[in-house]
């Protein structure tokens, strides 16, 4: 049996492919609007930074069923009393629908549709379980990624946690988001060749410990890696260490601290490279480093330069789980649209195809959201949700790595002070327009009114 393709329409949930049978049965083509948002920030989180979209659209471009995939679906026993119909659309299935989506890179809140989908309600049922996966984890990951960013206070901060990551793909997304985030590069070599993150890397205490003698491993290194050498100190004694690199004579362009006391260690590491005139030689820190640490290590005047964050990062290790939900809000069928809204306790969600607007103040700083209807204009603020995939069709190249990075970094940049602390503040103030309230009014009394008949 051939491996999945990366773009198999399995990729889903086994009930996607029961419904689409099902209303491939009953006969039933209404198009569908589908949106996917936040319900909820994690503990801790102020804010989210949208990710995962390019991976999402490459998906879509290419999504199909292969014969193997498909035989396999008609032995299944959920699809025993299924007809031939059902597998010959499966055989022809392409995406034809039409994406809205904001970019990657904008910060973004509970209840705003971070994707749009209309499509017939085939192809937008099928779909969801791989736009959930996607968004959810890169978004997690580059939300977590900024505030490792921000605890950092203008040092670097690399992602180096794909050997702790939940498998190797996972890893390599990771890279990808945590760089939306504002991770200056990884660890992860197939992330930097396949999306051109820069990559880092200095040498493990393997290295140190297959030699028989500390500073012959530090000299090899050098005479190997002249002018890229990081060197690691905390394989035995940190300051030992430190002072045969210097007895040699050889400037490496960094060296790292994995271990003990970081901000301590660092003060002396760099009062004794500044002594011999290694000013510009870099202090690296890693070693189950997160976002607390790495501000505790910032407030207590540690001379770090860059910081490498690997299991926190990769894993989101304090929220490993976001809550994204893909919720239908209309239907057309036969020329009629219905608006569509869940009102079960505590998970009400609003109809209608919807825009978010935001509003900023004079000098680009954030100050309120507007979840509104998407034919709404809201006077003074700008609309978040872009048009990017039309009939089936890309509207544009995607988005440059470095541009959502920028993105990103000038929208934490504008965030209300309080929002970009670590610590849990007050919710930033999302409305929703007068209309959409009034709609969702309209939607509950016809729903209550069937459920009376």
């Amino acid at each position: 049996m051939k491996p999945a393709s990366p773009y198999s329409g399995l990729l889903t949930d086994l009930y996607e492919l029961t419904m689409a049978a099902g209303y491939l049965e009953a006969g039933f083509e209404g198009q569908a609007t589908f949106e996917l948002f936040a319900r909820s920030l994690p503990k801790r989180r102020n804010f989210l930074v949208a990710a995962g979209l390019q991976q999402c659209l490459e998906y879509l471009e290419h999504i199909q069923f292969s014969a193997e995939e498909i035989g396999y679906l008609r032995g299944h026993r959920a699809f025993a009393g299924i007809g031939d119909a059902f597998f010959e659309y499966l055989a022809c299935f392409r995406f034809s629908g039409d994406v809205w989506a904001v970019p990657e890179g904008t910060i973004c809140f509970p209840d705003e549709p971070l994707l749009r989908i209309t499509a017939p309600i085939i192809e937008a049922q099928i779909i969801e379980t791989y736009l959930l996966s996607n968004i959810s984890f890169q978004t997690l990951i580059a939300s977590k990624a900024a505030r490792a960013t921000i605890a950092a206070q203008g040092r670097s901060v690399m992602e180096f946690g794909t050997r702790r990551a939940h498998g190797p793909e996972s890893g390599v997304l990771a890279a990808r988001a945590a760089f939306i985030g504002g991770c200056r590069g990884t660890s992860n070599v197939a992330a930097g060749y396949r999306f051109g993150i820069p990559t880092f890397g200095t040498q493990a205490h393997s290295w140190i410990m297959a030699h028989e003698d500390e500073e012959d491993a530090f000299r090899r290194f050098l005479d190997i890696f002249p002018n890229d050498s990081v060197l690691l100190l905390d394989t035995y004694e940190v300051h030992a260490a430190m002072e045969k690199i210097i007895a040699m004579r050889r400037k490496p362009r960094g060296v790292r601290l994995d271990s003990g006391d970081l901000a301590g260690d660092s003060q002396r590491i760099r009062r004794r490279l500044d002594e011999v005139g290694w000013n510009d030689v870099q202090i690296f820190a890693s070693g189950d480093l997160d976002e607390d640490r790495i501000e505790s290590l910032v407030a207590a005047g540690a001379k770090i330069d860059a910081f490498g964050v690997g299991s926190a990062l990769s894993t989101s290790l304090d929220a490993p789980a976001l809550g994204v939900i893909y919720k239908l809000v209309e239907v057309e069928s036969g020329g009629t649209v219905r608006n569509s809204a869940k009102f079960s306790a505590a998970k009400i969600t609003y109809p209608g195809r919807k825009q978010v607007f935001r509003r900023l103040d004079s000098r680009g700083c954030f100050v309120e959201d507007i979840i509104a209807l998407e034919d709404e204009r809201i006077a003074g603020a700008l609309p978040l949700l872009e048009p990017v995939v039309r009939a089936g069709a890309r509207l544009a190249p995607a988005d440059s790595l470095a541009d959502a990075q920028a993105r990103c970094m000038d929208q934490v940049a504008g965030l209300p002070a309080e929002l970009r602390r670590l610590a849990p503040a007050p919710a930033y103030p999302v409305q929703h327009s007068d209309r959409l309230e009034d709609l969702l009014d309209e939607v509950r009394r016809r729903v209550e009114k069937t459920a009376r008949a």
